[in-house]
Parts: structure tokens; sequence; C-alpha cells
């Protein structure tokens, strides 16, 4: 059994122009956020453990002795080449199923810092918005070659240039390749510019928010100039 060693890098915070990073590939359709943390992961009471819990169940079943073995191996989040890693590769409907936060707080504590796939579903991509982590979408062929990459060589450095919406992938094997991804206009501009980091927007405007509450009547009953003593 591999023991993972999860993503050191820092969480997400400002503008998200560029990143850096190996890729790992996790080939197949309508993945859900069920398989990505299962149920059970949901009854903590921060998110800090949930890296241990990406893909618990995958990863089991493929671990599990069987006289079928699993034509592909270990989990790619379980291979050894693959711990480091920082972009995730993969196919159409990622992130369907329940609503749950959950999901992309393991992938992202597991070390996930941006995801390209053909298609996401709404509520994860919004929840990996707020997060910091770009969902880019590319045409199935593009998705497909980039997979291979990986697979062909774990070692494949992969460039973000979010500002430029374009993948390049260095490898020893097959040299740079370039491929165009897409983003909306609008998280494409909240992650260019930082606006994404709802906490981070607040805490840079702490002053601001005092004086607006400040001047709110229904606030002011609240404040500790306006206690009176018994």
């Amino acid at each position: 059994m591999s023991v993972p060693s999860f993503g050191s890098q820092p969480f997400p915070s400002g503008p998200v122009q560029w990143h850096r990073g190996r890729a790992v590939a996790l080939v197949g359709s309508d993945i859900d956020t069920d398989r990505i943390i299962p149920a059970r992961f949901l009854k903590c009471v921060t998110f800090e453990g949930l890296a241990a819990g990406a893909f618990a169940d995958d990863r089991v079943e493929r671990r599990a002795p069987s006289p079928r073995p699993h034509p592909d191996g270990l989990h790619p989040f379980d291979r050894p080449e693959h711990q480091g890693a920082s972009v995730l590769v993969v196919n159409r409907n990622f992130g369907c199923g329940s609503s749950r936060e959950h999901a992309p707080q393991a992938l992202m504590r597991w070390g996930i810092r941006a995801l390209i796939g053909e298609s996401f579903a709404e509520i994860f991509f919004g929840n990996c918005l707020a997060l910091g982590l770009p969902c880019l979408t590319a045409a199935s062929d593009v998705v497909a070659a980039i997979q291979q990459a990986v697979a062909a060589d774990p070692g494949t450095v992969m460039e973000l240039d979010l500002e430029a919406l374009e993948v390049v992938l260095e490898s020893e094997a097959a040299g740079e390749n370039r491929w165009p991804v897409f983003l909306d206009a609008g998280p494409h501009r909240m992650l260019l510019s930082g606006h994404w980091d709802a906490t981070g927007q607040l805490l840079a405007h702490g002053e601001e928010l005092a004086a607006t509450a400040a001047r709110l009547p229904y606030l002011q009953a609240f404040s500790p100039d306006s206690a009176t003593s018994p």
C-alpha cells in the first residue's frame, strides 16, 4: 500500500494568473462528488484532514486483492509518480452529484491547484472558484492528448497561463505542446483580479466595513458603546 504525500504548496490567495506543476490524469466521465469524497468524511468538524479522504473508496477498491486485478493498477492518487502533482486532468461532467463543498476542499488539500476537463458540474465549478481553483475546459481531443502525455511521462511539467488561456506541456519524450483552454469571462476576471477570494476582500477592506457597520442603525444596538449598566 502506497502512502500519499499531500501537497505542500500554499493554498490559493490573491490573483490566480499562472500555475506550473506536474499533472495527474483521472480518466472517466461523470465522476461524482461521492467518489471524490465519500459521505462519511462529511462528519468532520473542519476541512483539515480531508486530503486523506480524496477518492478514498476508489483507491481502496483498486488496492484490494482480487482474482481480476484492476487493469490500471493503483489509483492515480496512490501512484508514487503522481505524488506532488498539482493539476488534475479529467473528462466530462466532473464533480456531478451532491453540492458538497468538501469535494474541492479534499482536492485542494491533497495538492490540486487547477483542473482541466471537458466539462464540470455547475455547483462543483462554483465551489472550486470560491477556493481559487481554476476549472478550465478544453475540447475532448485536447483533454485526451493531455491525459496520454501525462500517462506516457508522469514527470511532464504543465504550465497554465490563465491570462492567455493556454496550456503548455514540456516533456522530454514529446517536446513542447500547446493547447487552448476556456473559461467564462466572469470567473476569468475573478481569478485574474483576485476577486474570487471573499475572505481576502473582507480583510483588505476592514476599515470601510467597520465604517459601514457603524452607520447601520440595526447594528448600533449591538455596539459595546451602546451598552448600558443595569
